[in-house]
């Protein structure tokens, strides 16, 4: 499902809001969990799951092409892990 795909679901499930109302609803909701991404904060969406940020820690890779070992620097990445209600609806 893309994004507009989305939207347009959030539209006609929610008959009193038009499809632009529902992409700003969309659009907030994505930001705001960007948002609180961004600022190293925890997102917990009960029976869906949490979004948090990881660090990886800097290491020495290699580069495919050339088989020169390079060194990776530390970064944060995004992560998601599923709560037990998706996780069983998957399961199912």
């Amino acid at each position: 499902m893309t994004k507009s795909e989305f939207i347009a679901e959030v539209a006609n499930r929610l008959k009193f809001l038009s499809y632009k109302d529902a992409g700003v609803v969309v659009n907030t909701f994505f930001a705001s969990i960007n948002e609180a991404l961004v600022n190293d904060e925890k997102v917990e969406l009960r029976g869906f799951g949490s979004f948090k940020v990881k660090e990886r820690p800097p290491r020495i890779g290699r580069n495919p092409k050339t088989g020169k070992t390079v060194k990776v620097p530390a970064k944060k990445v995004p992560y998601f892990k599923p709560g037990k209600e998706l996780k069983n609806l998957l399961d199912a």
